[in-house]
Order: C-alpha cells, then sequence, then structure tokens
C-alpha cells in the first residue's frame, strides 16, 4: 500500500514502507509524519512554484533525512550539509536504500526516477513537451525532440507512480506531455500535474480522445491536501 498526498501545484507526498518521498513542495500543508521515518525530499530545479529556501527546516523534525537537489540549485551556506546530495543530469546515487536516478529537463533542472523498496516513483520536474503558440517552429521542433529523447530511456521501467505536467496555458497542446508519457513508458498510477490550481483540467483530459486507452490510471486531484491509497 502507498499513500500519495497532493500538496498543490507540483508537491507531493509519497509515503510507502520504506519512508516519505517529498517532491517540489513549495506550498500546502504537510499532513502528520512520523518523525522517526526516512524523509526523502527532492527538489527538480529553482523556480519559485517549486522551490522554498525553507525546506532545510525540515532537519528538526527528521534526523533520517536525505536531500536531493538539481545541481544548478542556489543553495546558502547557512543551509549546506552533508545531508544534500546534488544531482546533475543523466546521473544516478544510492544511499539508505533509496536509488534515485535523473533525466534532463527541457526547461530547468532534471525529473527523478526513484527505486526504493521494490517501489518505482517518477517526478518530471519540468520536464515536458512544451509546445507553444506564437513560438518559432524550430523552437517547438526542439523541444519535442527534447522531451521524446528523455522519455524514451524510461520505456524499461516499469512505474508506480507517476507525477507529470498537464499545464492548461499550453492551450489544446496541455496533454501532449502526458499522452507521450503514458504511451512510452505509463505508469500504474499517473498525477497530473502543475496545472495551475485549474481543477477543471482533470474533467477535460478524461474526455480526450488521447486519454482512452489509460483513463483509468489518471487519478483525479480536486483539491490541496486530498491523499490517495494505492495498491502497487
Amino acid at each position: 500500500m502507498m499513500k500519495v498526498t497532493y500538496l498543490g501545484h507540483s508537491g507531493f507526498l509519497t509515503e510507502t514502507e520504506e519512508g516519505y518521498f517529498l517532491f517540489d513542495y513549495y506550498k500546502g500543508e504537510l499532513p502528520p509524519m512520523d518523525p522517526d521515518q526516512k524523509l526523502f525530499v527532492f527538489i527538480s530545479h529553482a523556480h519559485y512554484d517549486h522551490y522554498r529556501t525553507d525546506i532545510f527546516s525540515l532537519r528538526t523534525y527528521f534526523a533520517k533525512i536525505t536531500f536531493f537537489l538539481a545541481s544548478d540549485i542556489p543553495v546558502g551556506e547557512e543551509s549546506m550539509g552533508s545531508d544534500i546530495r546534488f544531482m546533475k543530469p543523466n546521473e544516478e546515487q544510492e544511499i539508505a536504500g533509496c536509488r534515485v536516478r535523473t533525466l534532463r529537463s527541457n526547461d530547468e533542472g532534471v525529473a527523478f526516477l526513484v527505486h526504493c523498496g521494490g517501489k518505482t516513483l517518477y517526478h518530471a520536474g519540468d520536464l515536458n513537451w512544451w509546445h507553444w503558440e506564437g513560438e518559432p517552429e524550430e523552437y517547438n521542433t526542439g523541444m519535442r525532440r527534447s522531451y521524446q529523447a528523455e522519455i524514451n530511456k524510461l520505456q524499461a521501467e516499469k512505474i508506480d507512480i507517476a507525477f507529470v505536467p498537464v499545464d492548461p496555458r499550453l492551450g489544446e497542446q496541455y496533454c501532449w506531455g502526458l499522452d507521450c508519457f503514458m504511451k512510452r513508458a505509463s505508469a500504474a498510477h499517473v498525477f497530473p500535474m502543475h496545472f495551475w490550481g485549474n481543477y477543471a483540467v482533470f474533467d477535460r483530459l478524461l474526455l480526450e480522445k488521447c486519454t482512452e486507452e489509460y483513463k483509468d490510471r489518471i487519478r483525479k486531484i480536486e483539491r490541496e491536501g486530498q491523499s490517495f491509497l494505492l495498491e502497487k
């Protein structure tokens, strides 16, 4: 059994038997947590909507804590510690039974693939199929190619839970990244994210023709703080 709590925007807390996995937390309230458990904190990049600089205050409550940060995230000297692991794109590190691999974001920072206790989690950060109306064709073509190249690296993985952007600002192209991910890599449970509080995006997603074959795996978020109990 796994538990996922939506914190807001791209922030999620996943709880398994091995501990807690906190992704891109910058807003919302954390639920009650066992301070004796392991806590793994992941920060994909330094954009304000993915990173809060006071995240390191969690050390006060958790003795067994590890931070995985994209290597280009600035951290003040007062926050540095041996519990921080900086990660470049296409790198792999292992600590406390948790194996973490990164992909290269086509925006900033990295995406995370996490293996721990026989479970696999994927958090995209800002890795997405960013197709913006009004941008030059070569820009959008480059975004498509870079996104597909990274997602192709996940084809051999059996992902249990994935957190993938569906940004309504992209217009009709808002679901291209999710669709590409689910058809090339896939996951048992997928949580759309980065939707800027526009919860109507879920009803829209479930009506899209492209999602028909996997809509039963899309977890519908309705509010901040909502939790989901998931079978593997």
